[in-house]
């Protein structure tokens, strides 16, 4: 519950009557001060007067005042900076490393904010606030939604950066490792990074003209050119197809030439509830339909969305398609009636939200490329909000979005604040325990 008391004090919710430290000084707080997340203490710079005197410094919360000592801040010289502690329990004076005796204030938090917390956090709802969401002013919602997209794109961002620490800055790699993982859409998204992070792209690069050594490659080392991997009615070797084993006799051919390394398990891929156009093969020969082409290449993505304010030229560069075989099988022996496969919009629209998006704008910070970092908001803008189950939770509760920024910013509340149990830090919290205090 200090995280309650924190709330209350950052946010001045405090009684209608004077403050008074626990010696009877009288206590106006000028500024609560700035959160501190990391160690120390809990809020830097406030300033408050106390009696006839304004003091600036630091502050430190806790449920009861004798958490002072408890948590060694009397021997800590980082605390000699604080000029003012809280506590909802006074039961003990306390004192800097110094000796030096600090005022304290007494702090309840209001009975109505704690009961409302409590619902919170014990609902079973979801969105849990979602009783106030239509009463929100639409400033507020949209102040809201902007800063939690670039808290994702921030997030996107890190773990672009670790793909690059661990292909030493290689931004081409880390480009096709989010590529790849994007084209697990979910379910497959951790084989698909996990099978990119072994494609060794400065050994394979010189074949890039050659669709069938590459597709070779990447089905080889994806454990889809081992005899298990094969569905049960092609267990007998009659029964293998022609395709299959010129793929598996150019793959032990690339093997030796380029030393590729360990080989994924198979067992790693997942099939079930899969639609066909989403099953590994046909994703992995799609990839190398896109690098055959050149497709996957972060000047050519940063030239198409820089050169045009449409998403068309975008659209033709994330065009996908595979070798003929895959026209008509969806894995080795199986053939299935014939089709012409190609990325729907849909995917090619999931693709720009994360993959393109995120690369691009991690290639802006860290390159100082403002203009570039806004085409990147100005694209989220321009593509239309994802469908899926958060969306439509939000939309039951009265707040439907319509573009991708505001989807992805969506996303985020759920992840890192309503899965959480984090409204002490929403937005749409503060609204939900502030109305009718």
């Amino acid at each position: 519950m200090e995280k309650l008391l924190h709330y209350v004090w950052k946010h001045k919710l405090l009684p209608l009557k004077a403050l008074l430290t626990t010696d009877g000084q009288e206590l106006e707080i000028i500024d609560p001060g700035l959160a501190n997340p990391n160690q120390g203490p809990d809020f830097f710079n406030a300033k408050v007067r106390i009696g006839e005197t304004m003091w600036a410094g630091n502050v430190e919360i806790h449920l009861r005042s004798s958490d002072w000592f408890r948590h060694g801040h009397d021997t800590d010289e980082a605390y000699d900076s604080v000029i003012l502690h809280v506590a909802s329990v006074i039961d003990s004076e306390v004192t800097t490393s110094s000796g030096k005796h600090l005022p304290q204030l007494q702090l309840d938090i209001p009975a109505e904010l704690h009961l409302r917390y409590e619902n919170l956090q014990k609902t079973e709802d979801y969105p849990r606030c979602f009783r106030i969401i239509p009463s929100i002013d639409l400033f507020k919602v949209h102040s809201w939604l902007d800063t939690l997209l670039v808290e994702r794109l921030e997030e996107r961002r890190r773990q672009v950066e670790q793909r690059l620490r661990e292909t030493n800055n290689n931004w081409e790699w880390a480009l096709f490792i989010t590529l790849a993982r994007n084209f697990g859409f979910g379910l497959n998204g951790d084989a698909f990074e996990t099978w990119a992070k072994r494609i060794p792209l400065d050994k394979i690069g010189k074949h890039r003209d050659e669709l069938f050594q590459i597709e070779a490659i990447f089905l080889g080392m994806a454990g889809l050119l081992e005899s298990e991997s094969l569905p049960p009615n092609s267990k007998d070797a009659g029964m293998w197809d022609e395709y299959f084993l010129s793929l598996r006799r150019e793959f032990k051919y690339q093997c030796r030439l380029f030393s590729l390394g360990a080989i994924m398990p198979y067992q790693q891929w997942k099939y079930l509830r899969l639609r066909p156009q989403n099953f590994p093969h046909i994703r992995l020969a799609e990839l190398a339909w896109m690098y055959h082409k050149g497709n996957v290449s972060l000047s050519r993505l940063k030239d198409a969305i820089m050169e045009t304010k449409h998403l068309e030229a975008l659209r033709q560069t994330l065009e996908a398609t595979t070798s003929p075989y895959w026209h008509d099988h969806i894995m080795f022996g199986n053939p299935v009636e014939k089709r012409q496969l190609h990325l729907s919009q849909g995917s090619q629209n999931l693709i720009v939200i994360n993959t393109v998006v995120p690369v691009l704008y991690a290639y802006a910070m860290s390159h100082d490329n403002w203009p570039l970092r806004e085409r990147c908001l100005d694209l989220l803008r321009m593509l239309p909000a994802e469908q899926n189950y958060i969306m439509r939770q939000w939309a039951d509760c009265g707040l439907k979005v319509t573009t991708a920024a505001d989807s992805q910013a969506l996303i985020q509340l759920k992840k890192q604040y309503c899965d959480r149990h984090d409204c002490l830090r929403c937005s749409f919290g503060y609204e939900y325990l502030s109305s009718r205090l």
